[in-house]
């Protein structure tokens, strides 16, 4: 196997690597959340069902604190640790893809859409969950801020396809065209996964029995490991240690609030866009999905390089300051929102503003996390995370009812201005500093 297979050994492979794995993330997650979302807006659903719709397909997500601890309980392959797991959840990911075929009217099947999108979000989740831990072993840390960029970049991309290819062919094909491309293209990426080596001893397929158990020990030697799974008991006190550590927790606390200010509005100004102001919404998935997604991959390029050279907690802060300008002046400026330019402007800058604030916080959350337990300890912070969009989607459609967007940003804006001024009396930790 040539050298520029192997991950650990190829800095071009990890990032094409993790770049086209978020790919697969992206795709379904800017079908459901943009093409289809935006589309039963279109269709004339109310809040309450957009909204409802939204925090099915992403609840799963919220259950990766669950995966984690699984995944690093059985961690060990001979085709790779964890990797098991992202090949296992990559294939039923696209079988449940396929059944969306089941679906002909979303509008009218809005129920069995919503489980469909439920089970594979399922699938979808403990591979993203698989594929963080393997990035946090595998990485050095100085690499962590652009293999982070090119993560979040592949997300973006995927989320671009999803959200604007995918619209247009829901529009002018339908819905099960729609959903064939998106299994086709899945499971063209699936493929590509068999043929990724973590390190040089790994092989490509699993044996079984009596040779089996001699070639995981042949594995196990190679690699220099004991291949022993560590227990769930262990495996839960450690990650309770490492979750309430104080700093941690307070530095956890900023990103998490950060978030959900940035979902909260997100939801309402596309919903805006759509329902009061009457933007065709096949216009606002493709909008977002092609200038929102190529200005957002541009940035996070730059970003990721920022990261490595500022660090995380500077880079941080200024992401935030920005974000927390932008919500306060494009609220007082709703008067203006009718105007193409201006709601297009803040359409674009709502994408920026995710992949931005995931660039300068995911290299810090993979610092915190501890050796062994990384796949629990950073799904856990990724379901916390996931738990902002779930929350915001659904609080989005009763928030809606009594107060307008313009204020809704007003008031995301606020409490983004108080995130601020907290990064900035928290002092990161030394470890951080140098990893910067």
């Amino acid at each position: 196997m040539a050298k520029s297979l192997v991950l650990r050994e190829s800095v071009g492979l990890r990032y094409f690597t993790f770049f086209y794995l978020y790919v697969m993330q992206g795709i379904p997650s800017g079908f459901a959340l943009t093409a289809v979302y935006n589309y039963l807006v279109g269709s004339g659903l109310t809040a309450k069902s957009v909204g409802t719709f939204a925090a099915i397909v992403g609840l799963p997500w919220t259950f990766q604190f669950i995966w984690g601890p699984l995944i690093d309980k059985f961690q060990y392959s001979i085709i790779g640790h964890r990797k098991q797991w992202v090949v296992l959840t990559q294939l039923v990911a696209c079988v449940a893809s396929l059944s969306l075929l089941l679906v002909r009217d979303p509008v009218a099947q809005l129920g069995l859409m919503g489980g469909v999108f439920f089970v594979h979000s399922v699938f979808a989740s403990i591979q993203d969950a698989s594929v963080d831990a393997i990035a946090i072993s595998v990485v050095p840390p100085a690499e962590r801020g652009r293999v982070n960029a090119f993560m979040r970049g592949g997300y973006l991309l995927g989320w671009a396809v999803g959200g604007a290819v995918l619209a247009y062919v829901l529009h002018h094909g339908g819905f099960r065209p729609a959903a064939l491309v998106q299994s086709a293209t899945l499971l063209v990426l699936t493929v590509l996964t068999f043929f990724i080596k973590l390190d040089r001893a790994d092989r490509l397929l699993p044996t079984f029995g009596r040779a089996g158990r001699a070639a995981a020990r042949a594995h196990a030697a190679a690699l220099h490991d004991d291949e022993e799974n560590p227990s769930l008991r262990w495996l839960f006190a450690e990650l309770w240690r490492a979750m309430v550590e104080r700093y941690s927790l307070r530095a956890f606390g900023i990103i998490f609030l950060a978030y959900l200010a940035s979902y909260v509005f997100g939801y309402a100004y596309n919903y805006h866009l759509i329902h009061s102001l009457h933007w065709a919404d096949a216009d606002v998935s493709i909008l977002q999905g092609s200038w929102g997604s190529a200005a957002a991959f541009v940035l996070l390029l730059g970003g990721g390089v920022l990261v490595d050279r500022l660090g995380t907690a500077r880079l941080q802060y200024w992401v935030m300051a920005g974000y927390a300008f932008f919500l306060l002046v494009f609220g007082a400026l709703a008067p203006f929102w009718h105007v193409r330019a201006v709601g297009f402007t803040g359409l674009v800058l709502m994408n920026v503003a995710d992949p931005l604030l995931s660039v300068a916080a995911m290299p810090a959350l993979m610092a915190f996390c501890r050796p062994k337990i990384e796949g629990s300890q950073f799904t856990t912070y990724m379901a916390l995370v996931n738990l902002c969009g779930v929350a915001s989607s659904y609080l989005n459609g009763w928030l809606l009812e009594i107060a307008s967007a313009p204020v809704i940003g007003l008031a995301c804006g606020g409490l983004m201005l108080g995130l601020v001024v907290a990064q900035r009396r928290l002092r990161p930790q030394p470890q951080l500093v140098a990893q910067g």
